[in-house]
C-alpha cells in the first residue's frame, strides 16, 4: 500500500508543477477581459501561458522571485488562478477570500477532509471543478491524489465535472524555470 505520509515528507519542496491540460478547463468559466493573477507561478507557468494565448491580460509573482504571496499583491488584478503550494492551504485561502474577488486554486480533494474549508466557506460560497481523471504533477503516472479548481464567485453553479485529456509526457514548462532558482 502507499504511504502517503512519508510520499509528503519526501518532497522537499511544496512545488507541484501543473500540466497544461489542467489548466485548460478552468479558463471557459473566465469571464472576459479581466487581468489574471497567477501569485503561485513563474513566466513559463502553464497557466501564465495558457491564459496569455486565450487572450488574458496576466500578472504573475513566486516567492522565488521575491514576491511572496502574503505581502506582495499586484497594483491591478480581478481574479486569481493557480496551484498553490500544498501545505498552508488554508492560509493560501484566507489571503484569497480577504481580497473579495474571484478565484480558482487547484488543489488536493483530501483538502476536503479537513475542518478549514468549512470554516472558511461557511458563509461564502465554495464551488467546485471536479475532473474525471486525476492530474499528474510528474511524470511517473502515479499520483496519489486527486485534484479540483477550489473556486469562489467563479463557477455558474456549485459543482462541475470536467473531462481531463492527459497528455503523456507532458511536463509544465515552469519546472525548468524553478530548477534554476533551486539550483542558485
Amino acid at each position: 500500500m502507499f504511504d502517503y505520509a512519508k510520499y509528503l515528507h519526501s518532497n522537499h519542496s511544496d512545488e507541484k508543477y501543473t500540466p497544461r491540460y489542467a489548466v485548460l478547463p478552468i479558463i471557459k468559466y473566465l469571464p472576459k477581459n479581466v487581468t489574471v493573477w497567477c501569485p503561485f507561478d513563474t513566466e513559463h507557468s502553464e497557466f501564465v501561458i495558457a491564459l496569455r494565448e486565450h487572450g488574458y491580460k496576466v500578472e504573475y509573482s513566486h516567492i522565488f522571485t521575491g514576491q511572496d504571496f502574503y505581502l506582495y499583491e499586484p497594483e491591478r488584478w480581478d481574479i486569481i488562478v493557480s496551484n498553490p503550494p500544498f501545505s498552508n492551504k488554508a492560509r493560501v485561502f484566507e489571503r484569497c477570500l480577504s481580497f473579495g474577488k474571484p478565484f480558482a486554486l487547484l488543489m488536493s480533494n483530501f483538502w476536503l477532509n479537513d475542518t478549514a474549508p468549512c470554516r472558511l466557506f461557511k458563509d461564502k460560497e465554495l464551488q467546485l471543478l471536479f475532473f474525471d481523471k486525476r492530474v499528474q504533477y510528474n511524470d511517473l503516472d502515479r499520483i496519489p491524489f486527486g485534484s479540483s479548481y477550489f473556486c469562489h464567485d467563479i463557477l455558474p453553479k456549485q459543482i462541475l465535472f470536467e473531462h481531463l485529456t492527459p497528455q503523456k509526457g507532458e511536463e509544465s514548462r515552469m519546472r525548468w524555470d524553478m530548477e534554476k532558482f533551486l539550483s542558485r
